[in-house]
């Protein structure tokens, strides 16, 4: 089983993809992208990203997320070791 959950956005949504679901959320529509995850702990990610043409560090919670979308949280988040950012 691949362990690793991949990050990414476009226009104004973020995108956290793990083991065939994928969910978005919508974000700042001056974000630009997402450059490298700097911490993953069950569910909460540091990351920077590109506002404006300026890098900056921002915070992701998926829990709350997660269970407005009726999604067990500690189900859903126990087997990922690792979250990557990738565009394709």
């Amino acid at each position: 089983m691949n362990n690793v959950a991949v990050l990414s956005n476009d226009s104004r949504f973020t995108s956290f993809a793990y083991n065939k679901k994928i969910i978005r959320f919508k974000t700042s529509p001056k974000l630009e992208k997402y450059t490298r995850v700097l911490e993953w702990d069950n569910g909460y990610i540091v990351v920077m990203a590109v506002y404006n043409g300026v890098e900056t560090e921002e915070y992701i919670d998926l829990i709350p997320i997660l269970e407005n979308l009726c999604i067990d949280p500690q189900e859903f988040l126990k087997n990922i070791r690792e979250v990557c950012i990738r565009y394709d």
